[in-house]
């Protein structure tokens, strides 16, 4: 297996709706709480970046990167271990 694919695969199991632990949501909620984790990320990158000079402010940044990967993975377990009972049924 080529990079690329490794790549691709790593990808969609935390982006594609149909293959990460979300998939036993209707899609309407996975995507509320993919724009939640989105958002998330995207402020703990701003905050991170933009006091990139100061240590404390660094530690703070690696702080809520930790922090992010803990909440998406939580938002992740909780999905699987609801699993069928939140089987999306599409009209």
């Amino acid at each position: 297996m080529n990079r690329l694919s490794e790549y691709k695969k790593d990808w969609d199991a935390v982006m594609d709706d149909t293959k990460n632990p979300l998939k036993t949501y209707r899609r309407s909620r996975a995507y509320m709480l993919m724009q939640i984790l989105a958002w998330m990320w995207a402020s703990i990158f701003t905050i991170s970046i933009y006091n990139f000079s100061s240590f404390g402010t660094t530690v703070v940044g690696h702080f809520l990167v930790i922090l992010g990967i803990l909440i998406t993975t939580m938002f992740f377990q909780i999905a699987e271990e609801r699993g069928s009972q939140n089987v999306h049924q599409d009209n």
